[in-house]
């Protein structure tokens, strides 16, 4: 049976000749077709266009961390409470013969720790009262406390009776003269005279466990011969007419962007059915809406008032005094309004006062630091909140606005090492031990490009990693969130 070639087909010949049967024919006719006897040739741009820029979005964890190695499925690390002993919502007694009781609300993780002739202070956090007190009597058991005000005779005409929104915290103490103190407590936590309860220091232990990150490319033998008219040129640097090349290059660098993707977005797996094989890790966002402060709705309209309500917070927390803010596009032009309002003298909403009344250096109002207070603050784009692909919502409207990441190292307890050691506030731990890295591992599989590992004739491009990021004293973060 006669074969009747097509157009695109290659019909070998005996000789080393050009006929129409071996050769792609260009002069085809009808619209649309190619023609090498139309009377201009098209220009070819070999060339991609880069319409997107630099398309990858990781740089953030590098930017504020680091990555250390760990051997185990889980990774613990303990936290300071603070040192001080306060308590929030003591109950006052009532009216009458109980009108200077004080009930401290007990439970497994709290307990009355405040002893006999301490002095404390009371506060009402809605009506703004306050008194100051000596403890007279002090069940460590029950919570319950009997105080003497000092400048009031009792506590229920200062704060009203069955109040329980009260905060106290002690302050000191006030012995009588050739006072002499022990140690214990009496019958069912009420402590005898001239005792003292001895206060043990404990810690908050926090963990997270790595996931497994996995993805793959596959070129067949045959395509990875073939070449294009277009040239390849990637973000990683990568250049030639083999298509496969940008192929595993974006394989690559998308991997590479789910490895920080997935620190920063990753959540515990709440769900049993899948818990046991998959338990998920807690990302960047998660530990601070689990541990951290959250700001809902910032606004330039609200200008200072809002974000010195975030540095009083920041002040009963740790109050770390380099921070850095990574934000969204309209998050990061709210806070350069803000800025470019805080002067004596302006004019069409442009402030001079502060650029020694230039113009021209007023009109530059991208504001990359400042100082606010006791607290230095230096705010950067995050890219990953402005890409359409990822969080850059339509309209400007999305769920995660910017966080503040405070900069330096702290200090903790590591279960592992035993001792005490010091850690950025945020940083990767990877799997690795003497004989695997699985940081960033990658590996060729099949029987093309200069892989032999099976019969198959591919090439599989293969990547793979296990990590988890740990968000150190979370308290001190803060996470922009929109409304």
């Amino acid at each position: 049976m006669a074969l009747t070639p097509q157009f695109g087909s290659i019909v070998p010949s005996q000789g080393q000749q050009l006929l129409n049967s071996n050769y792609l024919q260009f002069n085809g006719a009808g619209a649309g077709a190619n023609n090498f006897a139309q009377q201009y040739l098209p220009e070819i741009y070999e060339q991609e266009v880069e319409r997107y820029g630099n398309r990858t979005l990781s740089g953030f964890l590098r930017m504020v961390g680091a990555e250390m190695p760990m051997t185990s499925d889980q990774v613990i690390w303990s936290e300071q409470n603070r040192l001080h002993i306060s308590y929030n919502n003591v109950l006052t007694g009532a009216a009458g013969a109980t009108a200077n009781n004080l009930t401290i609300p007990v439970a497994a993780s709290i307990i009355n720790v405040i002893s006999l002739n301490d002095t404390i202070v009371i506060l009402d956090p809605v009506t703004g009262n306050e008194a100051k007190a000596l403890v007279t009597a002090s069940n460590t058991a029950t919570g319950a406390l009997v105080v003497q005000p000092y400048s009031a005779a009792t506590i229920v005409a200062t704060f009203g009776a069955a109040n329980a929104g009260l905060k106290i915290f002690v302050y000191g103490s006030d012995y009588g003269k050739g006072s002499q103190i022990a140690t214990g407590t009496g019958v069912a936590g009420a402590q005898a005279a001239n005792t003292r309860v001895s206060v043990s220091p404990n810690f908050t232990q926090y963990s997270n466990s790595p996931i497994i990150l996995r993805s793959q490319y596959t070129i067949s033998g045959s395509d990875m011969s073939q070449i294009g008219w277009v040239e390849v040129a990637t973000e990683d640097g990568t250049s030639g007419y083999l298509w496969y090349l940008k192929a595993e290059s974006e394989t690559r660098l998308r991997f590479e962007d789910y490895l920080e993707m997935s620190m920063v977005e990753g959540e515990f797996n709440q769900n049993a059915a899948t818990l046991a094989t998959n338990p998920g890790t807690q990302g960047l966002f998660a530990a601070i809406q689990t541990r951290g402060n959250v700001e809902v709705g910032f606004t330039a309209a609200a200008g200072l008032d809002e974000f010195d309500a975030i540095l009083k917070n920041l002040d009963t927390q740790g109050a770390i005094e380099e921070n850095m803010l990574f934000l969204q596009r309209q998050t990061s032009l709210d806070f350069d309004d803000m800025l470019a309002a805080i002067s004596g003298g302006f004019a069409g909403g442009t402030a001079f006062g502060l650029f020694e009344n230039s113009e021209e250096m007023a009109l530059n109002l991208g504001f990359s630091g400042f100082r606010r207070g006791s607290y230095d603050f230096y705010k950067t784009d995050w890219k990953y909140l402005n890409d359409a692909s990822t969080r850059g919502a339509l309209n400007g409207i999305s769920s995660i606005e910017g966080v503040l990441v405070p900069a330096g190292t702290s200090t903790v307890y590591d279960q592992i090492l035993g001792t005490n050691i010091r850690r950025p506030f945020l940083h990767v731990r990877y799997r690795a031990s003497a004989s695997d890295d699985r940081r960033m591992k990658s590996w060729l599989t099949g029987s093309a490009g200069g892989a032999s590992t099976s019969t198959l004739d591919a090439m599989e491009v293969n990547f793979l990693s296990e990590r988890c990021l740990v968000t150190q004293a979370a308290n001190n973060f803060v996470l922009f969130k929109g409304i």
